[in-house]
């Protein structure tokens, strides 16, 4: 079943957007009772008893059992979490080329994503440290011939300074996934995240 692939959006206790989970995992918190179906319509709460005594309309998807026709869970909220999403980025090899734009920063070239490497301004053998301040990408050619010096020894230096990125929520929503009966929750800030997808 196609329908319990798709994404429902989680709210902790506070009603604050955290993330998403598939609508499989939605159900199996509904029926644990760790989590309660919110109805975008009248922000109504649903055990999972009282979920699956509403009405489905024909045009609405659906999940169908032998005995039943359940409603999607669309937007779910957690009984007991009451955590807010991680502040800062996370520093990863990944999010060092979201940052940098898939770009090299020593001369700006966007080669292919395999000729890009992460390159340390301060080599790790001088002591450098693998942080968003040290850690940049470079092409193939720059990173030659920066070799294990430094940017100066090598005459390089950065077209941009290499700094943390800014928290942004950690909610990535890709386009397609989108559903209009989230948007009451998720300020207009989550649909534009770039990062972490």
């Amino acid at each position: 079943m196609v329908v319990l692939n798709e994404q429902t959006l989680v709210l902790n206790r506070h009603w604050v957007p955290i993330g998403t989970t598939s609508v499989r995992t939605a159900l199996c918190l509904l029926h644990r009772r760790t989590a309660r179906a919110v109805s975008p319509d009248d922000y109504s709460v649903h055990d999972f008893d009282s979920w699956a005594c509403l009405r489905v309309a024909e045009e609405e998807p659906c999940i169908r059992t032998v005995s039943l026709r359940l409603r999607v869970p669309e937007v779910v909220l957690l009984t007991r979490y009451d955590k807010y999403p991680q502040h800062r980025v996370t520093f990863s090899r990944r999010n060092i080329f979201r940052r940098d734009h898939y770009a090299c920063q020593y001369c700006g070239a966007r080669p292919r994503v395999d000729e890009l490497s992460v390159d340390h301004v301060v080599p790790r053998s001088r002591g450098g440290q693998s942080t968003w301040t040290n850690c940049v990408l470079s092409c193939l050619r720059c990173n030659r011939k920066k070799g294990n010096r430094r940017m100066e020894e090598a005459g390089l230096r950065l077209l941009r300074s290499a700094v943390e990125p800014p928290w942004t929520p950690c909610i990535s929503i890709p386009l397609g996934k989108r559903k209009t009966s989230w948007q009451q929750f998720v300020s207009r800030e989550y649909w534009e995240v770039e990062l972490d997808g």
